[in-house]
Order: structure tokens, then sequence, then C-alpha cells
């Protein structure tokens, strides 16, 4: 009886467990906290303090998850009206909203003392406009008004680079803009490519998404015109000085993959190309930012090395 009780305790726990981990979206938090440490990296020639880069990298986390509680807070009627979020923890009944909202709040204070403490004042206010861009600017008020919400709002999806930087340097510099616009111009073709794979649930929802408002081709056709144009912005870290030959072979070979799903699908009029182009954008990001900090850390050493022989 008593292993029964204990057994039935710990399936309780780890379904809640894993109910409040699902509110951080946790694999987009993944990427953010990815490139935030990149832009950690970036922003020194040496290594980063071990305190700034993991209390700083766990504080963007932490707030990053907060505003991602909060949107399943804000969003949770129209999640429980898309085939695609009706099993969140709010819509499904697993949660309810008092155990998100203070949820959200415990783990966003925790980020920002985290991010006073261990960085500076600047990256813990600057990471705070992020969560309340995204949370409230975008998810209460953008989601709802305007077509262009994802073009608008991706500001605050774009930051993370930025406050890693930041978290490093304690003041804005041109390379961590840089590695804000690459985000920035990502977010559209990126999400788009799923609005369209998703764009009847949304309709359903009554969210004024591009293929809903303007339709499919059109959204086909914004999504090449992106996808050139990051292609474009991604080489800038190379002609500019910010990064060498590593990081532009890598950044030609992931944005031609790139803009051949964005053409296929704009060619071919096949939205079930919408994934695979939805799916390798993660890739694309995932890697634009391994390539920059490889390049970083090896540049340097080959280009010594390369003197050095001649």
């Amino acid at each position: 009886m008593m292993t029964a009780t204990i057994q039935t305790l710990h399936d309780r726990f780890r379904r809640r467990w894993r109910d409040y981990l699902e509110l951080t979206k946790p694999k987009v938090v993944a990427l953010i906290t990815f490139t935030a440490i990149v832009g950690m990296l970036l922003a020194t020639p040496g290594m980063v303090p071990w305190e700034i880069l993991l209390f700083g990298s766990l504080g963007i986390a932490l707030m990053a998850g907060s505003a991602a509680a909060l949107n399943h807070l804000v969003d949770r009627r129209v999640d429980a009206l898309m085939a695609r979020t009706c099993r969140r923890p709010l819509p499904s009944g697993h949660l309810e909203t008092g155990q998100v909202l203070s949820f959200a709040l415990a783990i966003g204070v925790l980020g920002f003392v985290l991010l006073l403490t261990f960085t500076n004042p600047l990256t813990a206010v600057l990471t705070f406009i992020a969560l309340i861009g995204y949370a409230v600017i975008y998810t209460l008020f953008l989601k709802r008004a305007t077509p262009q919400n994802i073009v608008i709002g991706g500001a605050a999806g774009a930051a993370p680079p930025l406050l890693g930087w930041i978290a490093v340097t304690g003041h804005i510099d041109p390379g961590a803009l840089l590695l804000f616009l690459i985000i920035y111009v990502w977010t559209p073709p990126h999400f788009w490519a799923l609005a369209i794979h998703r764009r009847h649930d949304y309709a359903h929802a009554d969210i004024p998404l591009l293929p809903v408002t303007h339709g499919v081709a059109f959204t086909r056709l914004h999504i090449l015109l992106y996808t050139v144009l990051l292609v474009l912005i991604s080489l800038l870290p190379f002609l500019t000085g910010m990064s060498g030959v590593i990081y532009l072979v890598g950044a030609l070979a992931l944005g031609g993959r790139f803009l051949h799903h964005a053409a296929r699908l704009f060619a071919t009029g096949d939205d079930r190309l919408a994934m695979p182009a939805f799916s390798f954008s993660i890739v694309y990001l995932f890697g634009l930012f391994a390539a920059l900090m490889l390049d970083h850390y090896t540049s340097g050493p080959l280009a010594y090395l390369w003197h050095s022989v001649s």
C-alpha cells in the first residue's frame, strides 16, 4: 500500500514537473540561451568570466522562460481553439492561472536578480524590457492587431545575443547590434513558414497572421524576400571584419540551403514544403551562431599560424 502511494505521488510530481517545464518552452529557451552565450563569447577576445557565463546565461534563460509562461497565460483561450496548442497545461486543465502566474513571476524575479547581481544593471533592465515586449506588447496587443505582428514584435526575440554581449561589456556595441539584426530578420521567414502550415488554426482563433489576412502566395513571396535579405545581412560579420573565413563559409552554406527551401516553397506553391523550411530555419540559426563562435576562437590562431609559416 505504501509503495503504491509513493509511486502515485512520484507520477504526479513528474507530470506536474513536465507541465511547468512545458510552460517555459524549453526548446525555444535553449536556442535563446545559446545565442546569448555566443553573444557573450564574441564580446571579448579572451574567455568570459565564469560567473557571468554561468549566472548571466541562467538569468537570461529564466527570464525567457518567464516570458514564455506569461505567453501561455495570456494565450490560454486562443490555445484552446488550436490543435497545436490545445493540450498545453492551461487549456488542458493541468494547471490553473494562479499557478502559472506565480511560477512566471518567481522565475522572472530570480532571473532578474541573477542578472543584476552577476552582470550589470543594463543587462537586467534590457532583459526585463524584452520580457515585457514579448509577453505583453507582442502577445497581448500586436499578435491580435496586425499581420505585421511578428515583424514588429520580433525585436524582443532578437535580443538574446545583444543581452549576452552587454552582460560582458556593460554597453552596446556595433557587433552586438549586428547579431540582433540577424535574428530580427530571421524571425519573419522562420515564423511565417509555420504560420502557413497552421493557417487554418490561426484563422479559427482569429489571429491575423500574414497567410490568414493576405493569403499563402503572398506569404511565400515574403518568406523568399526576407530570406534573401537575411543571407545578405549574414555576410556583414565577415565584411565588417567581425569574423573570418570560417564563418563566411558556414554563412554561405547555411544561407544557400535556407534560400533553397524558401525558393522551392515559393516556386512550387506546395504548402507541404513549409514545415521543412521551418525546421531548417532553426538549424540555420543554430549553425550560423555556432560558426560565429568557432570562427571567433580559431581565426586568430589560424591567422597567426599562417603568418608564421609565410
